[in-house]
């Protein structure tokens, strides 16, 4: 059972992506853009009752107000007719006028209210208006019971239960009162008893049809806000899927505009909004991939190199729909993140294998060291056959080294990348570098001005650079007494990536030698183990980074080229 005096909700809420809007394009819960603001935003609304309400308030203003005139206009005009052929001319006029003057006041004051009980103030007043003007027209022969009839119709929209019903019983009353008190003066023609019965009687049903028909429209319209809501929330959490996916998104129509695009693909594609665009004036190598794929789709498209973000991707494509207005669906894959999983496997796989090695050969290693050392402290032995048992522990040592290395590679943790600054970072590791140089040892540092932001695991850097410095430091003291190197940092052009080169002014290397630098156990030195730059290389892979020789004039250069910063971790 209805209450009374309920008032349907003011204000809804509903829920929205900041910058995303709901499409129905290709089935795609939502709409992406490179919107940076991604928080969830509640916005007030009317809710389609509370918007129901006002539009029959209106339309019952506007009835009263038609009402009022036609009648003034009748009475103005002195027109003799149905309408006033047992009315009491003066009564009538003035309640004519005092009909529509009272409604006009309500029309301002009340032109929005939504309070049950002014409701009912309305209704009620504008019923007992016409009971009176029902009586001073001359009762049930008045076409005036009819306007009764519709009052009470348009007031049970507004109204609920008992009360609605209570408003079809006071019209009833003036009805039938006032055909009482017409009769007791003889001035009700024959009949008009039974016609205000019937006009009763429909005041009723008026009123228990309406709330009947007002009972389903709002079940139906509480089962479509719930269906609203369930879609609006399904739309929600699919946009935020959609977000958080690490493979970017296209949505392309027939005209290669973009209609949909996540906020992967704006990082992959280094841009900050694609909807409406077309994406020939972005990346003509993605289109050729497109049209290569849609000549033969059995074709696996090849890969594809990102000049603003030195990305390599890997696209591929799905038709939406077999009509003209077909869509083209498009995944990016960062191949970088495929390599880094696949650099990760090996280097577990290579850990398993050599720790097993290292761990057999380090024991009879150990034993042989320890065999000559006591050898050589033998009173017995000859001068050469001292520099016999030294060279067997210089070997020795240096074989423990390349196990020590070895080990080091199979036990290397896993590579977790974050957020890094590398000015910052760059500087700390220089004022240490400095700290444990030795006296002829000189380490200058040059950053360029632009934006440093990286994905590195910090260690794993730490080792890289110290293994590149202990190197250039070694190359350089070949020529100089002073072992000068120069770290310099800037942003490539090209790329537009964070690089770090690291320069030295020693000999440089051989153009038959630099192929063979980052092979494992390949080597210049004859105390090195040939690793680290292998090692070297190894780590910055993992991290999405690259290593690379640069032949110069007048030394080397180790060059590395960073992750760029708007990856997602």
């Amino acid at each position: 059972m209805h209450r009374p005096w309920s008032a349907a909700p003011i204000v809804a809420c509903t829920c929205r992506v900041t910058g995303h809007s709901p499409s129905n394009n290709s089935g795609i819960a939502a709409r992406l853009t490179s919107s940076k603001a991604r928080t969830l935003v509640i916005a007030e609304a009317p809710s389609p009752r509370v918007r129901q309400t006002q539009r029959l308030l209106r339309l019952y203003h506007l009835y009263r107000l038609s009402i009022g005139i036609t009648l003034v206009l009748l009475i103005s005009s002195n027109m003799d007719n149905r309408l006033l052929a047992f009315a009491n001319d003066d009564l009538l006029r003035s309640g004519s006028w005092l009909y529509l003057v009272l409604n006009i006041l309500l029309v301002v004051f009340l032109e929005n209210t939504r309070r049950p009980a002014r409701l009912f103030g309305l209704a009620l007043t504008d019923v007992l208006l016409l009971s009176w003007l029902f009586f001073v027209a001359g009762g049930a022969p008045s076409a005036i019971g009819n306007l009764l009839i519709v009052s009470v119709a348009i007031g049970n929209t507004l109204l609920r239960g008992r009360i609605g019903l209570l408003i079809a019983a006071v019209a009833t009353i003036g009805i039938v009162g006032s055909s009482f008190f017409l009769g007791l003066n003889d001035s009700n023609p024959p009949g008009s008893y039974l016609q205000a019965g019937t006009l009763g009687a429909l005041c009723f049903a008026a009123a228990l049809l309406v709330q009947g028909l007002t009972r389903r429209l709002e079940a139906s319209e509480t089962l479509a806000e719930q269906r609203a809501s369930e879609v609006t929330s399904l739309e929600t959490l699919n946009a935020l899927i959609l977000q958080r996916m690490r493979t970017g998104i296209l949505v392309l129509d027939r005209q290669r505009r973009v209609q949909l695009a996540n906020e992967s693909a704006l990082n992959l594609l280094g841009m900050h909004d694609l909807v409406g665009q077309q994406i020939d004036d972005y990346s003509s190598a993605l289109v050729e991939r497109l049209q290569q794929w849609l000549n033969n789709p059995s074709l696996r498209p090849a890969s594809l190199t990102i000049a603003g973000t030195g990305l390599t991707l890997q696209p591929s494509f799905i038709v939406l729909g077999h009509n003209e207005q077909h869509q083209i669906l498009v995944f990016l894959e960062d191949l970088a993140q495929v390599a880094q999983q696949a650099q990760q496997l090996k280097l577990a796989s290579l850990g398993r294998l050599t720790a097993g090695i290292a761990h057999e050969i380090r024991n009879p290693l150990g034993a042989i060291s320890h065999a000559a050392q006591l050898l050589r402290e033998s009173e017995e032995l000859n001068g050469a056959d001292r520099r016999l048992t030294q060279i067997i522990q210089d070997h020795s040592q240096r074989m423990n080294r390349v196990i020590e290395n070895v080990l080091q590679l199979s036990r290397r943790q896993q590579t977790t990348p974050q957020r890094l600054n590398l000015r910052v970072w760059l500087e700390q590791f220089a004022r240490q570098a400095h700290e444990n140089a030795a006296g002829h040892q000189q380490l200058h540092l040059s950053i360029e001005p632009g934006d440093y932001i990286t994905l590195m695991d910090p260690d794993q850097l730490t080792q890289v650079l110290d293994n590149l410095l202990r190197n250039a430091w070694r190359h350089s003291a070949m020529l100089h007494e002073e072992a000068e190197v120069w770290l310099k940092l800037f942003i490539d052009p090209h790329s537009r990536l964070a690089t770090l080169d690291i320069i030295d002014n020693g000999p440089g290397v051989p153009p038959e030698q630099q192929a063979h630098l980052f092979e494992p156990f390949f080597t210049t030195s004859s105390q090195g183990t040939g690793l680290g730059l292998y090692l070297s290389r190894e780590l910055c892979e993992s991290n999405q980074a690259r290593l690379d020789f640069k032949p110069r004039q007048g030394g080397g250069c180790f060059r590395i080229t960073f992750a760029h910063g708007r990856k997602q971790i």
